[in-house]
């Protein structure tokens, strides 16, 4: 046995008093994933059903919203090619966006998902959000920053990655 977690089985021992702190430092980072697999999945279907925001120009439009964070952001040639096809980048978005949430959501290549939704949070800030005053006003910034330990830790539990790894394990001790 190790820390209050039962060796044959993974699950949760709460016999004694720090088998609880151990459960919970395992799945701290699941509602972190929830939360950014849900509002991520949101997101893109927000976009992909908005008959306005899919447009090169008109209120509400992705293309209008772009020229106008155009001058104000930190990189203005970053949205400068999104200009080149503000429907191309608004689709793009979109659907980066849904692969990112239902990549992590379900745990599936969880680092990599992660690594998506922080670079499409990172490019939000420097373009859209940027001008945010104060800076925390600005939302891509917490989400580029929520997105980290998820780069870093993967989704460890109760993801179709963990599933994959421990088939592997399986396979590979079945065969010693």
């Amino acid at each position: 046995m190790t820390h209050g977690m039962r060796s044959d089985t993974h699950t949760p021992h709460f016999g004694s008093g720090g088998d609880w702190r151990d459960t919970a430092v395992r799945y701290a980072l699941l509602p972190l994933r929830i939360f950014l697999g849900v509002t991520f999945i949101y997101a893109g279907l927000d976009k992909l059903t908005d008959s306005a925001f899919m447009k090169d120009a008109g209120s509400g439009s992705i293309g209008d919203m772009m020229r106008a964070v155009r001058d104000s952001s930190a990189i203005p040639a970053l949205v400068d090619l999104s200009l080149k096809n503000p429907v191309g980048f608004g689709y793009t978005i979109a659907f980066g966006e849904l692969v990112v949430g239902i990549g992590t959501l379900l745990g599936l290549f969880a680092r990599l998902a992660a690594l998506g939704g922080a670079l499409i949070s990172l490019s939000l800030w420097l373009t859209v959000s940027w001008a945010s005053d104060p800076y925390y006003y600005g939302n891509d910034l917490a989400y580029l920053m929520a997105w980290i330990p998820l780069v870093l830790a993967g989704a460890p539990l109760l993801s179709v990655d963990a599933s994959l790894r421990s088939r592997r394990r399986q396979r590979a001790g079945g065969y010693r």
